[in-house]
């Protein structure tokens, strides 16, 4: 069986075929629920991909807490770069004075719809006032700890060194090894 990772992001499903050269890419635009738990958000992604095309999937979905916001905007991130943009996110954490973060990306996997394996990769951080032209939605504001730049300041290189999909995509890879 192909197996196929449901992303229209060429940067993803490049960074993707370093763990998995075999993947294919399959730009399928999948309705996607809104809710807090990304497990649930990813078993409803699962379902519809099995409508269009036979395989195994890998689908993901990202997520950016803070914590002076018990964890929003979480799953519902696409939905607060749509309305107010990194500059918005950056003024609610400064005013409400606790810049803390978490980006996490949670991978399903899965050869049938009901067989859905989950995978996290995460890393902790700070939100900052947006800097860098590299990478992509949050990457300006998301400064993770250790380092002193952000995201979009980092080479592909170092983005992919410890990212967040770096660290799914590796466990995922070690059941497949195993199973």
């Amino acid at each position: 069986m192909t197996l196929y990772f449901i992303t229209g992001n060429k940067g993803k499903f490049e960074d993707s075929k370093k763990i998995f050269p075999e993947i294919k890419q399959l730009d399928v635009d999948l309705p996607e629920i809104q809710d807090i738990d990304s497990k649930e958000i990813i078993k409803e992604k699962v379902k519809e991909a099995f409508e269009h095309v036979e395989g195994e999937f890998i689908v993901e979905d990202t997520s950016l807490s803070f914590d002076c916001l018990n964890g929003l905007p979480g799953p519902l991130i696409k939905w607060f770069m749509k309305t107010i943009d990194n500059e918005g996110l950056y003024n609610i954490v400064e005013k409400l004075g606790k810049n803390n973060a978490e980006a996490k990306i949670t991978l399903g996997y899965a050869r049938s719809k009901d067989g859905i394996h989950y995978f996290e990769g995460s890393i902790k951080g700070k939100i900052v006032s947006p800097r860098g032209e590299h990478g992509f939605g949050w990457d300006p504001i998301f400064e993770p700890e250790g380092f002193t730049k952000t995201l979009a300041e980092m080479t592909r290189e170092e983005k992919n060194s410890m990212s967040m999909r770096k660290i799914a995509m590796e466990k995922l890879k070690k059941f497949l090894d195993e199973n």
